[in-house]
């Protein structure tokens, strides 16, 4: 084997441990940044949940408080137990269907 012929095979190999070093330190960042996704994912799904029960907690507030009569509120009162009565009817007419 010639001069050149070394040469070039040790560039080469050099050229190799640096593409293997590199491939190696994007698969460390790849790991890294596929388990932050995973901690974001885990954290917005707890966010939804959360807003999902305040918002039913705030609904359900919203009932009490028209349920809770004071006089000038009956009419809007009357209006909010229709609205609830014609979702228990559609929830009702749902579950005959199944």
């Amino acid at each position: 084997m010639t001069d050149a012929e070394r040469n070039r095979l040790s560039t080469f190999e050099a050229r190799l441990r640096h593409l293997i070093y590199l491939y190696e330190e994007l698969k460390r960042e790849n790991d890294v940044l596929k388990q932050q996704l995973r901690n974001e994912q885990e954290a917005y799904d707890k966010m939804q949940d959360d807003y999902k029960t305040l918002e039913t907690d705030y609904t359900n507030l919203k009932t009490a408080m028209a349920i809770s009569l004071n006089g000038s509120d009956v009419h809007r009162t009357k209006l909010r137990l229709s609205k609830l009565v014609r979702e228990v009817d559609k929830c009702i007419a749902l579950l005959k269907q199944d």
